[in-house]
């Protein structure tokens, strides 16, 4: 099997969609490869947002709980609290996933929400949510971009 393209694994961009009564939202196009696509859904800790990994970066994860310098007993706890928050979902034929009501309420989800690509694995916001911390944070963006001379 060929090695898998790396630019195909990255997720770019800014998509509104509306979150149905029962949870459901179309993942962008551009980031479902097919009926049965899977992701890891799982809450941020501090942020009020979720955070959407395929299997690899969820994976990717958890190795990086494991090298980090925390102590055998605190990476055991990380691990329990990544592992446990973290939901499987898997994309039907219209490339819709389903959101279970804990993590949409965890992040204040209904209505329009958001879709934020963010490298190896993307986010989603509640619209008011997106638009504030984005205001919050445009100006590290532009400190950061100027940094490294983007």
């Amino acid at each position: 099997m060929p090695p898998e393209n790396p630019v195909e694994s990255l997720f770019a961009g800014t998509y509104a969609r509306s979150l149905d009564a029962k949870h459901r939202v179309a993942v962008p196009s551009a980031w479902v490869r097919d009926e049965g696509t899977e992701f890891f859904v799982i809450p941020h800790p501090e942020e009020g947002y979720l955070m959407l990994m395929p299997p690899g970066e969820f994976h990717s994860t958890e190795q990086r709980i494991l090298g980090s310098s925390a102590s055998p007993q605190e990476k055991r706890q990380a691990i329990r609290q990544f592992f446990s928050a973290a939901h499987r979902v898997v994309s039907d034929k219209q490339g819709r996933i389903l959101l279970q009501e804990n993590h949409a309420a965890a992040a204040d989800l209904s209505g329009e929400i958001v879709f934020i690509g963010a490298g190896r694995r993307f986010e989603i916001w509640s619209k008011d949510r997106h638009e504030a911390a984005n205001t919050k944070n445009t100006e590290i963006y532009r400190r950061v971009a100027v940094e490294i001379g983007l």
